[in-house]
């Protein structure tokens, strides 16, 4: 086996985990809606989840390792990616709001300030402002 075999399937493993801790937080209340769903969808088409590894997850989600970020400049660069899906996916009003406040929690981000969080990374995401502008204006609005 290669390096980049190595590095490939940790990589594999981490985006998997990634996701499985997505879907945790999105059974928190027992149901997945179809906004929600639909968000799901396309975030494993972005983490390069197969079709069986999907379906597995969705089944099996508990088994898998929940890896938060440990920095918060990882926190931001997930929340980043994470409002831009979000925004792409014209998940729009309440649903937007409800689906990616209960990600950015189980990011590791305070409950008391979420929305506030939230609301400030989708208005940055629709301003089509790149990662380096999001990060200083968040990190900016919580001195």
């Amino acid at each position: 086996m290669s390096i980049s075999d190595l590095f490939d399937s940790g990589f594999k493993k981490r985006n998997e985990d990634h996701f499985a801790s997505i879907v945790r937080v999105a059974m928190e209340d027992g149901v997945i809606s179809d906004e929600e769903k639909a968000f799901l969808d396309r975030l494993a088409r972005n983490l390069d989840i197969s079709e069986g590894n999907y379906a597995i997850i969705l089944k099996d989600y508990a088994s898998h390792n929940i890896n938060p970020p440990t920095t918060y400049d990882r926190r931001l660069e997930r929340l980043y990616d994470l409002a831009r899906m979000v925004y792409v996916d014209h998940i729009e009003g309440e649903h937007e709001d409800l689906v990616l406040r209960k990600i950015a929690v189980g990011l590791g981000f305070s409950p008391d300030n979420v929305k506030y969080v939230v609301d400030k990374a989708l208005s940055l995401v629709s301003n089509k402002v790149d990662l380096d502008t999001f990060m200083e204006e968040i990190k900016t609005m919580n001195k």
